[in-house]
């Protein structure tokens, strides 16, 4: 007997909309980190511009310069890591994988963690500038090159992409506590169909057939069957040889014997 074909369970609003927000936070991971990467070129040029200026080496300025685009590359490369979690998160809430709603809480914790200690230094840096000591005033007017050196328009956009991760990752965990998202990750699985058995012939009604007794030594506690009547033959003796009638004319009792002769004397014994 096979069961119906169950159709998949439909998918809440509330999970869609999180899974739908996570694919446009890693469409967006991914912009941010090709645009940084794009920026950086220019950036690094400006700044050799200006820190000529500043009366530093070329060893710093080429130390400084190095630093700036090993950590473009490094942002880009977890920005491209970033991306690659939250599409395979969003694939996982789709499904309804329950281990797929609980790492993007914690991915969305981290990520609200990460969001406002990037704002944070965005704020502090326009706020309270860098100052060090009258022997690092070479460094600090290097460092200070390098924020100049960015265009205009970049420390906004990155203070715009950290609120909008702060919010993103808020709406996606709010989404997934709702009631409905829950019982679409603890719904169970639909039962899989059965194999149909083949067909036969129709089974047959009535008294089962009568068995064959096994052969061998009787069970403990069976004493054979029961004792024939006086006088009549045992249906379990073994068959005796039939008795022929005498032919005719004859008797059927034997003849008497002879009578023993007369005893021999002694001296005629042998």
């Amino acid at each position: 007997m096979s069961y119906p074909h169950q159709a998949p369970p439909r998918r809440p609003g509330a999970v869609v909309s999180a899974a739908a927000l996570l694919l446009l936070m890693a469409v967006g991971a991914v912009a941010y980190a090709v645009a940084n990467l794009l920026v950086t070129a220019g950036t690094v040029d400006r700044f050799r511009e200006a820190a000529r200026a500043t009366g530093a080496g070329s060893g710093e300025i080429d130390g400084v310069a190095s630093l700036l685009r090993g950590s473009t590359v490094l942002s880009a490369v977890l920005g491209v890591l970033v991306a690659l979690l939250l599409v395979g998160l969003a694939l996982g809430l789709l499904s309804g994988r329950g281990g797929a709603r609980v790492t993007t809480w914690v991915v969305a914790g981290l990520g609200l963690f990460c969001g406002c200690c990037g704002l944070a230094v965005l704020v502090g840096q326009r706020a309270a500038p860098l100052r060090l000591g009258a022997d690092d005033r070479v460094t600090a007017d290097l460092l200070a090159r390098v924020g100049d050196a960015y265009p205009g328009w970049w420390i906004p956009v990155n203070a715009a992409v950290s609120v909008a991760q702060i919010l993103g990752y808020l709406v996606v965990a709010a989404l997934l506590t709702l009631p409905t998202a829950g019982a679409f990750f603890h719904r169970r699985p639909p039962r899989p169909a059965g194999p149909v058995p083949p067909a036969g012939p129709a089974p047959a009604y009535g008294p089962p057939p009568a068995s064959t007794p096994p052969a061998g030594p009787p069970a403990p506690g069976y004493y054979g069957p029961p004792a024939p009547a006086h006088g009549q033959p045992s249906p379990w003796a073994p068959p005796t040889a039939p008795v022929s009638a005498p032919p005719p004319g004859t008797s059927a009792t034997p003849p008497p014997s002879a009578p023993p002769g007369p005893t021999p004397p002694p001296e005629d014994r042998p």
